[in-house]
């Protein structure tokens, strides 16, 4: 059964969502992962309930975080709070992604270990595709974990 990943972002960074996208498309065809963003939402259907149950929902919340992300009340108040709350009483894993430089010392995620390596924001790498291969390849890492906590098999 495919992991459910709930993405959340500040829509000024969502150029580099999309591209996190494309990098997870392998994952997403092997059937290993869903994911979802508020993008998901259709017309017509309640924002936060929406939000709120597929947070709820999500084994894998990623944050992407940048100046932006740390402005948005959204991210910050709301997504940000439900996530370290679920990852502490181990019910998700929350895996933090450095998009752009920003002063994150002291937020709720800086306790968790950061992706890219060694928390480098993607701007910063001379390649974005190296940078995104290097963040899935931490996703995978996170899933093979999830995984053998449960008693799965290895995902490919």
């Amino acid at each position: 059964m495919a992991i459910e990943v709930f993405i959340s972002y500040s829509h000024q960074d969502q150029a580099l969502r999309q591209k996190l996208d494309n990098h997870l498309a392998n994952l997403k065809r092997q059937n290993i992962i869903t994911s979802w963003y508020d993008g998901d939402i259709k017309p017509g259907e309640e924002l936060l309930p929406q939000i709120i149950e597929h947070l709820n929902k999500a084994q894998i919340i990623l944050l992407l975080v940048s100046a932006d992300f740390m402005t948005s009340k959204f991210c910050y108040s709301i997504e940000l709070q439900e996530a370290i709350a679920r990852h502490d009483a181990k019910q998700a894993r929350v895996l933090p992604i450095i998009l752009r430089p920003t002063d994150w010392e002291g937020a709720a995620f800086e306790k968790l270990l950061m992706l890219p390596s060694d928390a480098r924001p993607i701007s910063a790498w001379s390649s974005r595709d190296a940078a995104f291969k290097d963040v899935v390849a931490g996703i995978r890492r996170a899933i093979q974990d999830l995984n053998a906590s449960k008693g799965a098999p290895p995902s490919p």
